[in-house]
Parts: structure tokens; sequence; C-alpha cells
């Protein structure tokens, strides 16, 4: 590949990049009907025909974005390199992390959001996403399993359900943040509190997966 080549090679890779962060912040904050490609267009110096070149629709640049926000939680997940921790401390770990990330990506959560109006009908064509998501719950069905293996954790509660327990508390702190601030004058993002939320969610899922379950009579 000649010189020439290679610089217009980076620098389609570079306009394709740009278009992903300028339409990232256009679709969490105007959603899929709100956001305009013109605006997207005119943000990232490039054209609308250039855009729909590279993403066909703007359906599928949405579906570009969200492909990228869950590549982006999944990398840091297989970067905790949890397979050589305790299991209690991999638990936690990946519990902190996630309202890490979660808590500092909020246009995650807001194209989350988005993408559960449409009742996940862009998620469902993707190609990667599924898969992407499913080294999640491998990861947790990983250490949960070492962690029941000890006589440690529970035995009835699987990764899934952990996984909805992790979220559930971080995706709280950044979706509901505004309605919840005005009803109990607490800011869930207060950065003074995120010590102790990133400790809490961590205590929360380990005291769930090391309590024996309760008996039903």
């Amino acid at each position: 590949m000649t010189a020439e080549a290679q610089a217009q090679t980076r620098n389609a890779a570079q306009t394709r990049l740009d278009i992903l962060d300028i339409a990232t912040a256009e679709f969490a904050a105007n959603g899929l009907a709100g956001a305009r490609v013109d605006e997207i267009a005119a943000r990232t110096r490039t054209t609308k025909r250039m855009l729909y070149y590279y993403f066909g629709s703007k359906e599928g640049l949405f579906l570009a974005v969200l492909e990228r926000a869950y590549a982006t939680i999944r990398s840091l997940e297989s970067g905790l390199h949890v397979d050589d921790m305790d299991p209690v401390d991999a638990l936690r770990a990946l519990a902190e992390a996630t309202y890490d990330h979660h808590t500092t990506h909020r246009d995650f959560i807001r194209l989350v959001s988005i993408e559960n109006i449409h009742r996940a009908e862009h998620l469902l064509q993707s190609e990667t996403i599924l898969d992407l998501n499913a080294t999640a719950i491998s990861t947790l069905e990983q250490v949960i399993s070492r962690g029941v293996a000890e006589g440690r954790f529970r035995d009835d509660v699987d990764a899934v359900e952990t996984h909805a327990m992790i979220s559930a508390f971080a995706v709280f702190h950044v979706a509901n943040r505004d309605t919840f601030n005005a009803i109990f004058r607490r800011d869930l993002l207060d950065p003074e509190r995120q010590d102790h939320y990133r400790r809490l969610i961590g205590d929360m899922i380990v005291a769930t997966l090391t309590t024996k379950p309760s008996l039903v009579e």
C-alpha cells in the first residue's frame, strides 16, 4: 500500500470515529427521532452523503453507536483479569467497575434507555452486540462457579441475575438522577459520595452471593 493510500485509510478511520463521537452525543441528547443527521455531518465537517456511505442510514449510525458503546464496557471488564482474582474480590471488582463505567459514561445509559423505548429493535439486528454481551455473562459464570465450588457463594443465584442486580444499581444512579434529586434532595452523582456508592455496590453484591439462601416452607 502506498503512503497516499495509507493516509487515506487513516483519514477514513478517523472520520468514522469523529462521526461516532458526535453521533453519540446527538443521539443521547435528542433520541433517535430527534437527532439530526445534518447536524452530525456539519459538526464532523463531512457531508450527509458521506455519513450514509459509512453507515447506510440514520438507523445504521445509531446501531453503530450502540455497538461501540457496548464494546467499551465489555473491554473494560476483560481488562480486569478476574480469572486471576479470588472469587469474592473478582465479584466486587466487576460490580465496582460497572458502577464506575456507567456513572462516567452517562451517554451510554441514555442510549440504552432510548433503545428500550424502541423495544431493542436495533440491538436485535446487530451481528456483534449479542456476542459482546455474552462475554459479560460468561465472565460472571466463571467467577460464581469458582465461589460455589469453594463453598463461599450460594448456588441459587445465576450470572444473569447477578448482572441484573449490578446493572440496576449502577443504571439507576444515572437514569433516575434528576427525579430522585427532586424528590429526595440527594444527588446520586454527587462527587463526594461516589467512593461510598462504589463500595456499597460491591458490598451489596458480595453480601447477596455469600448469604445462605432462606428456607422456603
